[in-house]
């Protein structure tokens, strides 16, 4: 019924606005595209605004080129992504764009609208609408409907011509710009906000002279650059008139060093759990090893958006700042595992990114961390768009608090590289920017008898093939932001991961220069041939912490 409605009021408001371009004898447009970013070909959602993170860029299905819109409509969002642009008063404009999915909408604010109620391939959508008597602007719009599951966009237009109106005031230079965080290929930069008359609709990023980058919030990554190289930055703000500001003040960054595409973050570092598994002492298991970093597990929710070890235990005064206190003690240092396969988790607690940035950041404050990991699992946060937008989110939000912090994402993964939500979380970290330094793979799980070096070599190679296209990296860019998270000797599915194969996983990390290698987990690296699949031993014949001593030799 609600459907049936909206399509009699978008009728309805469509025959008024056709009356009321009779009186005003509009003038005609001049074929003109005023959209920015119409086929998403920038692989980001550049001059786009989608509602509550729904909307993301992707590489299939796409009408033409490379990329489309996807807009994950749920059943409180119809993932509303909307374009204003500067018009022209009294003129007829023409909007259209090609849409596939079950109810899909094509419209203009306080205007027309357009809908298809079933899409099973690409189909093209046109209205055309009438400017008011006074208007400047025009806000264009697509969307799906309730409940009706994601809608793709491709080729959207909007011809007619440009306006600008009586607007001739710039915007005011955006100040502050300041580099957040820096690879050896690429820089993260953020700025304040600049100000105008109407409204700042966009910013041009620029690496010299060159524009490389347009983006409409205040981050941007720039990419394709040289190791060890300085290079300078400033930004520009525009508005709806297309009124450009004068430059921000310029800022100067090198690059990282080279090292074959490195970003400078290499870090060995099994998992340790208090929570089960008699752990072992760190100090005891460091000296035998050489290992230096462990990967502490697990922050959960204690209760709505407030992180504790297991959900149970304090952040600080308990048995899992005392081990922190006597990792470091011995020349050692942590990563805090966030999340995991059960348990309640912060993600879904978190009603917005910023809250879940405050979480995440009295972890930080805790213990003056220089890195932290959100092991992302389970339908509850990683099967979840709303949740993996928001994990992103707040990740990008901790890191611009937080100058040299790195953040990790931890995922599963089939034999052949990310999956679906794999490759969707790839590529919604490159659309909201959250300059994510590695992303981490658990290679284990694909069944008994498994060839757990084949495996885990190929999804890898999966991982960095994607890393590539999203990002536009090169294969040493693309590995230097890879992580491998995998199972020592017998996994739950009863595959097996012998030291030999544990030691061939690890020079071909070393090779080919990744940035994170990681097991789970200490508690289990003792030998107990036969033993099963148990907390406290690895369920195979090997010596006692052989895994972790294989993964200290990890260099990157």
């Amino acid at each position: 019924m609600v459907l049936v409605r909206n399509r009699l009021v978008a009728s309805l408001g469509a025959s008024l606005l056709g009356a009321a371009a009779l009186v005003a004898l509009p003038a005609p447009a001049q074929a003109a595209e005023l959209l920015t970013n119409p086929g998403f070909e920038s692989g980001s959602l550049s001059g786009w605004s989608c509602s509550g993170g729904t909307g993301s860029v992707v590489s299939s299905p796409v009408h033409s080129g490379t990329k489309a819109l996807a807009g994950a409509a749920s059943a409180s969002d119809t993932a509303r992504c909307a374009q204003t642009v500067a018009v022209q008063p009294s003129t007829t404009y023409t909007l259209a764009g090609w849409v596939r999915g079950n109810y899909v909408y094509l419209g203009v604010d306080g205007g027309a609208s357009t809908w298809t109620a079933s899409a099973p391939s690409y189909q093209r959508l046109s209205l055309s609408f009438t400017t008011g008597a006074s208007q400047t602007s025009a806000t264009v719009y697509t969307h799906g409907w309730y409940g009706q599951g994601t809608y793709y966009a491709d080729d959207l237009s909007l011809d007619g011509p440009g306006g600008g109106g009586g607007d001739t005031q710039a915007p005011s230079a955006p100040t502050g710009l300041q580099a957040t965080s820096k690879t050896a290929s690429s820089v993260s930069l953020v700025w304040t906000a600049a100000s105008d008359n109407v409204g700042v609709t966009g910013y041009d990023v620029y690496q010299g002279a060159t524009k490389v980058s347009t983006v409409t919030g205040t981050t941007a990554t720039v990419g394709g650059l040289a190791p060890s190289t300085a290079y300078s930055f400033t930004v520009k703000a525009r508005d709806a008139a297309g009124n450009v500001s004068p430059a921000s003040a310029p800022v100067t960054v090198s690059t990282e060093a080279g090292g074959g595409g490195g970003t400078g973050f290499k870090q060995a570092a099994p998992y340790l759990y208090l929570g089960w598994g008699n752990p072992p002492s760190p100090a005891t298991v460091m000296n035998a090893t050489g290992i230096k970093t462990f990967t502490m597990a697990f922050i959960l929710s204690s209760g709505g958006c407030n992180p504790a070890w297991d959900g149970q235990r304090p952040l600080t005064g308990g048995i899992d700042q005392s081990t922190i206190n006597a990792i470091r003690a011995a020349g050692g240092d942590i990563v805090p595992s966030i999340g995991g396969w059960s348990g309640n988790k912060l993600g879904p607690n978190c009603a917005t990114p910023e809250a879940l940035a405050g979480a995440y950041q009295k972890v930080i404050d805790a213990y003056g961390l220089k890195s932290i990991d959100v092991d992302i699992e389970n339908t509850d946060e990683f099967e979840n768009a709303a949740v993996q937008d928001r994990v992103l989110g707040a990740l990008k939000i901790v890191k611009a608090n937080n100058p040299g912090l790195r953040t990790i994402l931890t995922f599963g993964t089939s034999t052949t590289g990310p999956t679906s939500w794999g490759n969707r979380l790839i590529e919604r970290s490159k659309a909201l920017d959250a300059g994510i330094d590695v992303f981490t793979i658990m290679p284990f799980d694909f069944g008994g008898g498994a060839d757990m070096y084949g495996n885990t070599i190929k999804a890898a190679e999966g991982l960095k093939t994607k890393l590539k296209a999203v990002y536009g990296w090169d294969d040493a860019t693309a590995y230097a932001h890879i992580g491998i998270s995998g199972m020592n000797g017998l996994s739950d599915q009863q595959e097996v991961t012998t030291p030999q194969t544990w030691t061939n996983i690890r020079d071909w990390a070393n090779t080919h220069h990744i940035a994170r290698l990681a097991f789970w987990s200490v508690n289990r690296d003792r030998g107990c041939a036969g033993g099963g699949v148990t907390e406290t031993c690895s369920g195979i014949a090997q010596a006692d912490w052989e895994f972790t001593r294989i993964t200290a030799g990890f260099t990157g």
